[in-house]
């Protein structure tokens, strides 16, 4: 019986020891926003569509404000009451191919999507720029199935919730 405490007794001290090493690196994080704290809203107005692709402003704009409603660091606002505002310019979209049919070796039967947009997030009281980001890529792959312009729309909800996050990664990351 004293031999099976003792190893019980052996065996807590090994795993208290375990859970105070692995938890050590941990004290400096935190648990929260890393935003300022005068900073909780942001209005979002419909990005800017200078792509050259028709249609990509609201299918990414409405991705940027889910994405700011699921991360919870800013909540949205309206533009007239929000403690920031963010400026989205669609900057570009293409297509290029990233697998061959193997039957049409010329043929293309699976694309990646990028819709590429630049960024500036401003104090609504004061007009300072708090983050500026001229180059976010987001990006989604699909495969053609019927024709090319359903496949496309399709992907699309894919690639702008992959900028969207991006974009709130950026803006929240900053500080």
């Amino acid at each position: 019986m004293k031999k099976y405490s003792a190893t019980l007794s052996n065996w807590a001290k090994a795993v208290f020891m375990l859970i105070a090493i692995s938890t050590a690196g941990c004290t400096g994080y935190r648990v929260g926003s890393m935003l300022p704290p005068k900073y909780q809203t942001v209005a979002v107005p419909t990005f800017i569509n200078e792509s050259g692709e028709p249609f990509l402003q609201n299918p990414t704009t409405s991705a940027a404000i889910s994405e700011f409603q699921i991360d919870g660091s800013l909540k949205i606002a309206d533009i007239k009451t929000a403690d920031t505002i963010l400026t989205a310019k669609l900057t570009g979209f293409s297509l290029r191919p990233i697998r061959f049919s193997a039957d049409r070796g010329r043929q293309a039967n699976e694309y990646r999507m990028y819709i590429n947009a630049s960024i500036t997030l401003t104090d609504r009281e004061t007009g300072k720029v708090l983050v500026e980001n001229p180059s976010i890529q987001g990006m989604a792959d699909f495969i053609v199935s019927g024709d090319m312009s359903s496949s496309k729309k399709n992907a699309l909800p894919e690639a702008s919730k992959d900028l969207a996050h991006k974009i709130v990664e950026k803006i929240v990351e900053v500080w």
